[in-house]
C-alpha cells in the first residue's frame, strides 16, 4: 500500500485528517473517564477518595503501554517513510511481543504492592478497602490494555486513525453502558460496587482489543505482525526502548506528581485529596483531546523526517501547536466560567465543591501556555527525540512543579498546590521552546 500521501498532500488538510478521528476517540474516552467517576462517587464519597487514590498506579499501567507504543509507531513510521517496509514489520512484530511482557509484568507488580500503597496515604480503612477491592479487578486486565495499546499504534503508523477511533469508540461506549449496570446490579446484573466500575473497564478493553484483531485479519495493513518477523531483537530493542522508555516515563511522571501532591494535600485535608483527584478526571478533557492532535501528529513527523522533508515537520509542528491552544482557550473558558458545576458533577459537599471550585479557577491560569510542552514532546517522539522530550516533561511533572507545591503551600495552605500549576506550565513552555529549537537545529542538519 502506497503511504506517499503523508508527504504529499497539504498538512493542514492531513493533520485534520489523521488528527480529528483521534480527537473524537479522545474525547469519548474523557467521557468514559467522567461518567466512571460520576457512578463511583454516587457509591460514597469515600469510593471517590479510594479511585483518586488508585489513579497513580492506574496511570502507570497506561504510561509504560502507551509510552512503548509511542515507541512503536515512531520506529515504524520511520522506517515506511524510508521505505523499508521489512524493518517495519520487524519493529511491529517485536514491539508487540515486548509490550505484551510489560502487561503481564505490571500485572503481578500492580496487585501486589497496592496493599503498602495505599496505606501509604490514607489511614481510613474503608478507603483503603475500596480501593483494594477496585485495584484488584483493574489491574488484571493489564495484559489486555498493553495488547490493545500495541495494536492501536501499528494502525496509528500507517495513518489508520479511523480504526482507531472507531474501536476506542466501540470500547468506551460499552465501559459507559456497563458501569451503572455492574455497579447498581441493573436488570439481571449482580450489584457489585466499586468492582463492576473496574470490571466495566476490563471488559471495553477486551472489546476494543477483539475489534483490533478482527480488523487487522480481515483487513491487510502496509505492516505485519508474525513470528517470522522476529529477527534482529538486539537492533529492534535499542531502537524501540530508545523511544518507548523516554516515552513511557514522560506518561508515568504524573503518577509520581499525584502521589507526591497527595502527600502535601493530605496533610491539609483528605477534601483536597478528592479535589485533586476530580481535577485529573476533568483535564483529561483537554489533555486527551490535545494528545488526539499529537497523536495524528507524530507519524506524519516521523514519516516526513524518514522521508527528508524538513520544512514539512516544521509545519505540521506549528499548526498541531496552533491545533492544540484553541483546545487550552476552550478549556479555560469553562473552567473560569462554571468551575462550581464541574465539581458538581462529583460531590454535593459544599465545602468540597467551593474548595474545587478555587482550584479550577487558579490552575487553569497555565492552561494555553502548556500547549507548547505538549505538543513540544509529541513532536520530539515523533523524531525519535525521547530524551529531550523527556526532560521537557521532568520540568513540567517533578523537579519545578514538586518542590514549588511545597513551598507555596508553606505560604498559602492547599491554594499554594494550585498556583504552582500555572506557574510551572509558564516556566516549562519557556523551556521547551528552547530545548525543540536547539533539538531540531541538530536533527534535521545530521540527517
Amino acid at each position: 500500500m502506497n503511504q506517499t500521501y503523508m508527504k504529499e498532500k497539504p498538512v493542514l488538510g492531513l493533520m485534520l485528517s489523521l488528527s480529528l478521528p483521534m480527537v473524537i476517540s479522545m474525547l469519548v474516552n474523557s467521557l468514559y473517564n467522567i461518567v466512571d467517576s460520576y457512578f463511583v462517587a454516587k457509591i460514597s464519597e469515600d469510593a471517590m477518595t479510594a479511585l483518586s487514590l488508585v489513579f497513580p498506579v492506574q496511570n502507570l499501567v497506561n504510561a509504560v503501554t502507551i509510552g512503548f507504543g509511542i515507541g512503536i509507531s515512531a520506529v515504524i513510521a520511520f522506517h515506511m517513510g524510508a521505505q523499508d517496509s521489512r524493518m517495519a514489520d520487524r519493529a511491529a512484530s517485536w514491539g508487540l511481543a515486548f509490550n505484551t511482557l510489560h502487561g503481564v509484568i505490571l500485572t503481578v507488580g500492580c496487585i501486589a504492592v497496592m496493599p503498602a500503597f495505599l496505606d501509604m496515604f490514607t489511614a481510613d480503612a474503608e478507603v483503603a478497602g475500596l480501593g483494594l477491592r477496585y485495584s484488584n479487578v483493574v489491574f488484571s486486565f493489564s495484559t489486555v490494555i498493553a495488547l490493545e495499546i500495541s495494536f492501536e499504534k501499528i494502525f496509528q503508523s500507517v495513518g489508520k486513525m479511523a480504526v482507531s477511533m472507531f474501536s476506542m469508540l466501540c470500547g468506551c461506549i460499552a465501559n459507559i453502558i456497563l458501569d451503572p449496570v455492574l455497579i447498581f446490579g441493573l436488570g439481571p446484573a449482580p450489584r457489585l460496587g466499586i468492582e463492576g466500575a473496574a470490571l466495566a473497564t476490563g471488559i471495553g478493553q477486551c472489546l476494543t482489543l477483539a475489534i483490533y484483531l478482527v480488523i487487522y485479519f480481515v483487513k491487510p495493513l502496509p505492516v505485519h505482525v508474525g513470528w517470522k518477523h522476529l529477527s534482529g531483537a538486539r537492533e529492534l530493542a535499542g531502537k524501540l526502548y530508545s523511544v518507548g522508555i523516554p516515552a513511557a516515563l514522560n506518561m508515568a511522571l504524573p503518577s509520581l506528581l499525584i502521589s507526591a501532591l497527595n502527600g502535601i494535600l493530605a496533610g491539609f485535608s483528605q477534601v483536597y485529596v478528592m479535589v485533586l483527584g476530580v481535577y485529573y478526571k476533568l483535564q483529561t478533557f483537554l489533555y486527551l483531546t490535545a494528545n488526539g492532535i499529537v497523536q495524528g501528529m507524530r507519524p506524519l513527523i516521523g514519516y516526513n523526517y524518514g522521508a527528508g522533508e524538513h520544512k514539512r515537520v516544521k509545519k505540521i509542528y506549528r499548526i498541531a501547536l496552533a491545533m492544540t491552544a484553541v483546545i487550552m482557550v476552550l478549556g479555560t473558558v469553562l473552567s473560569l466560567l462554571i468551575p462550581d458545576r464541574l465539581m458538581g458533577l462529583f460531590s454535593e459537599n459544599a465545602d468540597t465543591v467551593r474548595a474545587g471550585a478555587e482550584a479550577l479557577r487558579i490552575i487553569s491560569i497555565g492552561f494555553i501556555v502548556s500547549s507548547v510542552s505538549v505538543t513540544t514532546s509529541g513532536a520530539l517522539e515523533g523524531l525519535g527525540k525521547g530524551l529531550p522530550s523527556l526532560v521537557i516533561s521532568l520540568l513540567r511533572y517533578v523537579l519545578i512543579i514538586i518542590p514549588a507545591a511545597f513551598l507555596l503551600s508553606r505560604l498559602a495552605g492547599a491554594s499554594g498546590v494550585w498556583h504552582a500549576f500555572w506557574v510551572t506550565e509558564m516556566l516549562t513552555a519557556a523551556a521547551a521552546f528552547l530545548i525543540y529549537r536547539r533539538q531540531t537545529e541538530k536533527k534535521m542538519a545530521g540527517n
